[in-house]
């Protein structure tokens, strides 16, 4: 059994020290608690609505290299636990928005957000990583960010790749039509990805409002059933969820029955895209 967090905060934009201060605090806090891989939210470290791509230049760093990466790297290796958590990347003169994955060993990998959401667009370049999944003594750990969690093909590439546990960092916004007194949409979606892909969910969203632009919270750790192991968590504060998870029954529990897999019964050759445009 493999204990897991999920982190739920509120970063102050554009205040990088005093956010990764605050995340070193949560992360020693669900370390002090037994998990042993900790996952926080979509851009934790610099907070998400930037104004233009040259504010958020000036926020963005290298990673590796970069000093949130470099404390990131610190506390990871302090700890020996795995951190999981969005950043503002650098590169050359390309903007991304990453999810870098660390270890005790210091950066395991990262994965660049493949589907950009809103202005997003006018900020960051595409995601060109692909969705890796890495390897680690603790499990076969894939990610990917918010948006990217509603398309199918986000998941399903990272389990045929050998992924037990997805890690999402993410900033979920309301959806129109959202009644608030349903489940969000956004944690319907991991549990629904979580069973059919018969894979570990761990989600961490942020709570707060910023610059206009409201989050809904309700983190959550979903098992490879499709069901919530902790949470959703609330919709307005700061707090960590643990879960107990089983990444080898995740793996074993593919095959529901002796004929059904869903995994082996893809059918690739049935799923041609139609002649013409997508509208």
């Amino acid at each position: 059994m493999l204990k897991v967090a999920s982190v739920q905060l509120e970063p102050d934009f554009g205040n990088t020290p005093a956010n990764l201060d605050k995340i070193t605090a949560h992360v020693t806090h669900a370390a002090e608690g037994g998990a042993r891989l900790i996952v926080l939210p979509e851009l934790a470290t610099t907070g998400y609505v930037f104004e233009s791509r040259e504010e958020a230049f000036t926020l963005a760093e290298l990673v590796p290299g970069g000093s949130a990466a470099l404390i990131l790297a610190g506390l990871s290796e302090e700890l020996g636990v795995h951190i999981v958590i969005g950043i503002a990347e650098r590169s050359g003169d390309r903007l991304f928005n990453t999810s870098a994955v660390f270890g005790p060993s210091g950066l395991v990998g990262k994965f660049r957000k493949v589907h950009l959401w809103g202005d997003e667009n006018l900020i960051f370049e595409p995601g060109d990583l692909g969705f890796p999944v890495f390897h680690t003594p603790i499990g076969r750990i894939a990610t990917f960010i918010c948006y990217d969690g509603w398309f199918p093909e986000s998941y399903r590439t990272c389990v045929i790749a050998g992924a037990d546990i997805i890690c999402i960092p993410t900033n979920w916004v309301p959806i129109p039509g959202q009644d608030e007194n349903r489940q969000a949409m956004a944690t319907v979606l991991c549990m629904a990805s979580a069973h059919s892909n018969s894979v570990v969910v761990v989600a961490a969203d942020r709570i707060g409002t910023e610059r206009g632009q409201p989050f809904i919270g309700q983190s959550v750790i979903v098992g490879h059933t499709g069901w919530p192991l902790a949470g959703p968590a609330s919709a307005d504060r700061e707090e960590i969820l643990y879960a107990e998870v089983d990444l080898a029954a995740a793996r074993r529990d593919r095959a529901w029955n002796a004929f059904n897999n869903p995994l082996r019964d893809r059918r690739p050759e049935a799923y041609s895209m139609p002649a013409g445009p997508i509208v």
